[in-house]
């Protein structure tokens, strides 16, 4: 058996109203769901990143980091910042070979937005 790709990451949120606004700032696309919605599906590039909806007593903590590779990382910084969003730093080269910045979201959970030098 081969995996063939990633199809999906759900992320959870206590106000999915604010996680909507906060993705479509930076340009996702909604496919499934919306604000009011209990959970919804933004597309990433070929694959989803969806968001549910949990209850206010329902806490979470560190679980790593989604990384999305972008057309243009420093426009997608300038998007953001426009949006008036606070990545945690300017995009920089990385020693891994590539271009990244990355933030945490409303709800905690860390992202990067990437893209190989070569």
């Amino acid at each position: 058996m081969t995996i063939e790709s990633l199809s999906a990451v759900t992320l959870a949120t206590h106000d999915m109203a604010r996680a909507v606004r906060f993705y479509e700032s930076l340009g996702f696309e909604i496919t499934y769901g919306g604000p009011e919605a209990p959970f919804t599906t933004l597309l990433a590039g070929g694959g989803h990143l969806n968001l549910v909806a949990e209850a206010q007593e329902r806490r979470w903590a560190w679980w790593g980091r989604a990384i999305f590779h972008v057309a243009s990382v420093d426009e997608t910084y300038r998007r953001a910042v426009a949006a008036g969003l606070e990545p945690e730093a300017e995009p920089a080269d990385a020693a891994w070979g590539g271009r990244d910045f990355h933030w945490t979201d409303p709800d905690g959970h860390e992202l990067s937005f990437a893209r190989p030098l070569t």
